[in-house]
């Protein structure tokens, strides 16, 4: 498991549709990745070592998910390796490629840098 500390979205708070539309614009999914309480957005890296996904995951601060109406605060980014069936593991002996982690710390400023304007 790559967990991206301090990487400035930590603690960071926004509104769930606003958020949404962040996070697909940058294609990050959401999809079925929620509860009433946490939300889990995913972007798929395919490359020749393997599939892997960065994960931001976050918690409702207010509201609830359900209802479309909630306030949703951000948690470290981890990157983790998929293994069919079994699904992504974020074991601490994963090696991650290059290319992989370079695109998502850009792509994990890129929307730190965002949510900067609309943070609650």
């Amino acid at each position: 498991m790559l967990k991206f500390t301090e990487s400035g979205l930590e603690g960071v708070k926004a509104e769930l549709s606003w958020l949404d539309d962040l996070m697909e614009s940058k294609g990050l999914i959401r999809a079925g990745q929620w509860d009433y309480e946490r939300v889990t957005y995913d972007k798929k890296f395919s490359t020749i070592e393997g599939t892997f996904y960065l994960r931001i995951q976050g918690i409702a601060a207010e509201g609830d998910v359900g209802s479309g109406r909630a306030v949703i605060q951000l948690m470290s980014p981890l990157l983790g390796k998929h293994y069919y069936p079994h699904g992504v593991e974020y074991g601490e002996t994963e090696e991650f490629p290059v290319q992989v982690v370079t695109k998502s710390k850009a792509l994990i400023q890129d929307i730190a840098n965002m949510l900067k304007t609309v943070q609650m």
